[in-house]
Order: C-alpha cells, then structure tokens, then sequence
C-alpha cells in the first residue's frame, strides 16, 4: 500500500483520540476517570500510528517520487471555484516528521507529568487535538485551506495555554496569544482576497507561477502585488512571535511545561514560518517583501536573544531562546536562503523538544520542595548541583543546552553557521548582528545551565550555600506567600517596621499549618511529613523515556546538511531531499566551509567563557552570597544597571502595549463617548423635556370657558390675516 494516497490519515489519527476522550468525559465521566490511563495508551497509540506515516512520505520523496495532489470539488460556482485536498512535496514530510514525533514524545511526558492534577484527561484530550490541525495545515495545498487550519492551530493553543484557566496569569496569558494572533490574521482575508483577484486561484502553485509570469509582463502593479502578499504576512509574524506580535509568547509558558515544547518547536510557531516557506516562490519575486522579512526576523533574533539575559525563570528564558531562533529562521528566507531556514527549523524543533521536556522533569522534581508555585518551581535562584541528583536529566538538558548555540556536533550546528554565513554576504550589517546574537545565545544558555545542574542545591535551608538575604540578582523584592502541604524553602515577609526580610522556612516543620488554603492549581499533595524531601530525585522512567529519544536527532540530524564532495560540486541530503535540482547547483569551497564553522563556534565559545566566568560551578559554589544586582555607581555602573533593567522588564514593551493600545483604547472610548452622551442623548433627551415643559404651561392655559376659547381663535385668526 502506498502511504502517500492515504496521507490524510495523519491528521484523522489525533482527531479520533481527542473525540473519544471528549466523549467520554462528556457522557461518562466517572468511569472515564476511572480508566484514565487506558484513555492515555489509546492516545499515545493513536499517534504513534500517525508518527509512521511521514518517514514513508519523506523516503518516497528521496527517492524521487513525483509530488502528489489530491484535490476534491468544495465550493463551486460561475465566479469562484474552491478545492480541498492534500499536497505531498517535499516541503510536506520535512515539516510532518518533527510534528509527529515530538507530539508522542510530549504526550508520553505528559503522562508521567500530569497524574495528580484534577484536569489530566482534559489535558490529554488538548494535545490530541492541537495534533491535527497542524499536519493539516502542512498538507494544505491552498491559502483557504492553510488559513482555517491556522485558526484551528490558534483555538488549540489558546485552550493550552489556559489549561489552568482558575488562575488568572493563565486566563490573562491565553486572552493575549488570542488577541494578538487576532490583531496578526487580520490582514490575511483582505490578503486572500487580493491574490485570487489577481491570479484567480487559490494554489500555492498556479499562485507563484501566475504571480511571476504577470509581474515579468507588467500586467498587475508592482505596489498591489506586494501589498496583496503583505497582508497574509502579520499572520506569521503573530504566530511565529516575530517583533512585535511577540509578546504572547513568554506569557505562554503559563500552560503546563509539556505544552511548551509543542508551541515553541512544532506547531504554533511552526505555522507562521511554514506559510512563509510555502509562499517564498511567490515572496521572492518582490524585493520589499524580502527586505522586509529579513529585517523582522534580525530584530527578532536580536530583542529576544537580549531579554534571555537577564530572565530568572527557566522556562522564560527558553521562550525567549525560541524567539531568538525564530528570528534566525525568519531571518533566511529573507535573504534568500530558503534551505538554511528549513534546515533551522528542523534542528531548531529536535532541540526545544529535548530542553522543554527537560526543564519539566527538573520542576517536577522541584515542586515537592519549593512547593507548586512557578514563581520558586522554575525559579534558576532556588536549583543547582541537579545533575548529582538527577544525572540523566542534567545530561539531556546539558545537550540541549549546546544545540542552540551551535556547538558541533549537535543538531543547530550546521544550519546556524549556514545562516551567519549566507546573512554576512547578503548584507554586512545584518551579518555582523547575527554573529553578535550568536554570542550572545552561548552566554544566555549557558548563563542558564550552570545555575541549574551545576554549583550547589540552593533551595535546602541546611546547605551552606542555600539563598540568604544577600542574593539579590534572582530573588530580590518578591513577596511569596507559602501554601497548606507546600511550604517553600523560603519567602519574604514584612517585619513590625514595615521592611522586607528572608525568612526561612523548615520544609519538615509546621506542614499542616501554613499560610493558605487552596491552591492555585489544587495537586494531590502526596508528601507526608515524613516524606518530604529536601533534595530532588530523578524523574522516573516514562519522564525519562521522552528525554532519552530526543538526544539522538540532536546529535545527529545536524549532518543532513553537511556538504560532501563529488567531483569537486556540493551535495548533502538536505538539499537532495528539498529538490534533486538543488544538489549540484552550487561550488561550495570545503575552505570556506571551515572558516565560517570555526568562526561560529569561536564566537558560541567565547559567550559560552562569558557566561562561565560570571556565572559557573566555582562561583556559585564560592561567591553566591556575594552577588548583587548591577548597581548604578556613577556613569560606569549605570549602563550595565540600565540594560539589566531593561532586560529583565523584557524590554519595557509590554509596558508599551499596555499604556498606547489598552490605556490608550479607553481614554479614546471615553472621549468617543462625550459627543454620544452628551450630545446626541443631549438633544433627544432635550426634546422630550422641552415637550413635558410645553405641555406644563399650556395646561395653565386652559380655563374651561368657551368665550375664552373663540377669543383666542377669533385673534388669531386676525393676526394671521394681518400677515
């Protein structure tokens, strides 16, 4: 049987999981409960099938299988004429192996990581649906087709991100993904519209061909093209968290941490760049249009990989790792090199698949400690020295650490250098600032890393070198509240005079009676006093199981885009696997080749130094209770202050946002409101109190005599004849 007649089953396989877990829940949902963990292997089963299916594809497409499309009649009439169907090219399978894969690792994480919470099944049934979309949308073959499967992306998002929707951080933070992914597809009807006005199709092929065959004829206007291919683009630049419609992205890290690996590697920002990819044909015939992704995607790149530096939060640091790296991937395109932003994005998925997985199963083993609030749970400043306790989490997530920051021989290796490279020749500027941003990518993962498996455990009142008063660049001014059968290793509490002090906190004494009653998140608190333990552990085997699988496409996948040699002509996989034609277009100089490697991992390296010198295993262990916050001593102190500042308040732009559009909405709703109320209500208001006063004095007018009446008509009468 050929797969490729059945590729639409792939997403059909999720779809079915998701609805008979919805089913369940909806019609029997005691018993459903009962038999959650039958539900969870009917998931994982269920989407491990559709996992086989796009290796097939991609072996058929190597081998040189023409693409294939299968189109059926939807909408048809005398003016418009609308199909549905599935495109298998090459584009397709190099965009549905990560989707599905990384999907069954995260739902096998998931397993593992949300047993205790109330909403589990309801949890399972938000991946298995966030899955069919997405391969939907990779096999779409049309623009209406890719822009409905977009928005059914964005509905599975927005219920994952809310997944805790009792606490208000997550209600906020799936109300502003929404709201800003909104704001970014509101060009994309008017920008539909547009191309089928000009080419008559909705086909991504007949719409690059038509599009390039008028604008070579001067038939269509050079400045209506670009706008009509303009439009649908502030819908990637949203889903994609490209500046700046990047704001929802570390907000998303409100979901549970098993989500985050499939929003920021394999779906929601997928679904921006894959629209860009499928578009590029289209996209490169219009010099504004290029200028203009290349220049996004270098702001991008660069806001993101600077407000990584001073995050104190595991998980945001690596949302803004993501954002860092999309602007890499969005960045390509622009100047041309359309491989190099696929090869990213391949590499890039594998790697956020290993680290956010990893960061889960070090705030798993966190949360019975510090107690299960995010504010200490992914908090850097309460870890350290885990990979003693937990050496094959510190080992993966070490591994994903080097990945990002271009370190051979791991995945980010080769299609990062190819972007520095090709950025450099395309403009020097935009080359010089990505090879800033790859410093600076070395320094913020590994500013990261040593923190957290390395130095001492900080979290443990009886370690010498737990927190104390005097570290302040994590932990300073934040009041933390403890919970019933949760207490933190410490919070900050008001004294009699008003100032804040570090009070400590025994995790083994007075279990029963602190602080709050409910919970945030309730979560069986299923630690006795007597087992409640003061150092992390490692996870267990079905956490461990999606960590495992990841590290082997990290270390390797990284080669298909090695150039091998043949008669003196470039060749690697990649390029072979996106056209044939490819393959041999191109003389690469293996010289040049290892100038522009060595130079990228120099400059990964030296961050790597940086971020050891200031942030690694002996300084911890030695200086922790020596360090501060930058502190503004005159003209020297105050920059670094500054841009620490800056950083850390990610940049002022929510800040922005919130004082121009939600501050600035409703003072301009109050002011629209002054000439409605006042005015218009003013003189329909006006009119009837103008008539009860007219009916008042007439009504003292009326006496009841007839001779008064024809007095007043006989005069008036004379009046008007006088007139």
């Amino acid at each position: 049987m050929k797969l490729i007649y059945h590729a639409w089953m792939v997403p059909l396989f999720p779809l079915i999981s998701s609805i008979l877990i919805g089913l369940g829940l909806f019609f029997f949902p005691k018993a459903t409960k009962n038999l959650r963990r039958i539900y969870a292997i009917i998931s994982i089963s269920l989407l491990g099938t559709a996992m086989f299916i796009p290796p097939h594809l991609s072996w058929q497409q190597i081998n040189g299988n023409p693409i294939y499309r299968y189109l059926w009649s939807w909408i048809h009439n005398k003016n418009v004429t609308l199909e549905v169907g599935y495109l298998i090219d090459p584009l397709t399978p190099i965009m549905s192996v990560p989707i599905t894969t990384i999907g069954v690792m995260v739902t096998i994480h998931s397993d593992s990581y949300m047993p205790h919470d109330q909403g589990y099944l309801r949890f399972f049934a938000y991946p298995s649906l966030s899955n069919a979309p997405m391969p939907g949308l990779v096999l779409s073959p049309n623009l209406i087709q890719i822009h409905i499967f977009r928005e059914l992306v964005g509905m599975c998002s927005y219920s994952l991100i809310g997944f805790r929707f009792t606490r208000p951080n997550a209600a906020n933070a799936r109300q502003k993904a929404s709201i800003t992914n909104r704001v970014g597809d509101s060009g994309s009807s008017l920008g539909i519209s547009g191309s089928y006005r000009i080419t008559g199709s909705f086909e991504f092929e007949d719409l690059s061909e038509l599009f390039n065959k008028l604008l070579a004829n001067h038939e269509v206007s050079l400045f209506f093209a670009t706008f009509c291919a303009l439009s649908p683009f502030p819908g990637s630049v949203a889903k994609s968290a490209q500046s700046p419609l990047h704001v929802w992205l570390p907000d998303a890290m409100e979901g549970p941490t098993p989500i985050s690996a499939p929003i920021h590697a394999a779906t929601m920002v997928a679904a921006g760049i894959f629209l860009v990819a499928r578009m590029f044909p289209l996209f490169k015939a219009l010099p504004l249009m290029m200028s203009l992704i290349s220049r996004i995607g270098g702001i991008t790149a660069l806001l993101g990989a600077t407000i990584a530096l001073a995050q104190k939060d595991l998980k945001r640091v690596l949302a803004y790792s993501t954002m860092s790296q999309l602007g890499y991937i969005m960045l390509a395109p622009g100047i041309g090199s359309y491989r190099a932003a696929l090869f990213h994005l391949i590499t890039h998925a594998y790697s956020k698949a290993l680290s956010f997985p990893g960061s889960g199963s070090v705030i798993h083993s966190m949360e019975p400690i510090v107690g299960y609030c995010p504010d200490k749970s992914q908090n850097m400043a309460f870890m350290g020295g885990l990979r003693k306790y937990m050496p094959i989490t510190g080992t993966t997530f070490l591994l994903g650490t080097l990945s990002p920051c271009g370190i051979p021989p791991f995945a980010c290796f080769r299609s990062k250098d190819e972007i520095l490279a090709d950025s450099r020749l395309y403009f020097p500027i935009l080359g010089w600032m990505a090879w800033f941003i790859a410093g600076l990518t070395g320094f913020y993962m590994f500013r990261m890393y040593f923190p957290t498996p390395e130095g001492d455990f900080r979290a443990n009142p009886s370690n010498k070198h737990s927190i104390s008063p005097s570290v302040s660049i994590w932990e300073e001014n934040q009041t933390i509240k403890s919970g019933k059968g949760m207490d933190f290793a410490l919070s900050f509490v008001k004294n009699k005079k008003g100032s804040k002090e570090l009070e400590l906190f025994n995790p083994l004494e007075n279990i029963e009676e602190s602080g709050e009653k409910e919970m945030e998140n309730p979560v069986s608190t299923h630690y006795s006093q007597k087992e409640y333990p003061l150092y992390p552990k490692e996870s267990n085997n079905i956490m461990l199981f999606p960590l495992l699988v990841p590290t082997i496409p990290t270390l390797f996948i990284g080669f298909i885009g090695v150039p091998f040699y043949k008669e003196k002509m470039g060749f690697d996989l990649l390029s072979y696997w996106l056209d044939p034609s490819l393959s041999y277009s191109h003389k690469m100089d293996s010289e040049e080749f290892w100038i522009n490697a060595t130079t990228s991992v120099g400059t990964a390296f030296l961050g790597i130094f940086i971020a050891l010198i200031l942030y690694g295993p002996l300084f911890l262990s030695r200086n922790l209770q020596e360090e501060t916050d930058p502190q503004s001593e005159g003209i020297l102190g105050y920059f670094p202050s500054s841009l620490y500042n800056w950083s850390y308040s990610r940049g002022y732009i929510d800040g922005y946002y919130n004082t121009v559009f939600v501050r600035g909405t409703r003072t301009l709703a109050e002011i629209i409101s002054f000439p409605d109320q006042r005015i218009l209500d003013g003189i329909v208001n006006g009119v009837g109190i103008s008539s009860f006063f007219g009916g008042e004095v007439l009504r003292y007018g009326e006496g009841g005599r007839i001779s008064y009446y024809l007095f007043g008509l006989i005069s008036g009468m004379f009046i008007l004849l006088i007139i």
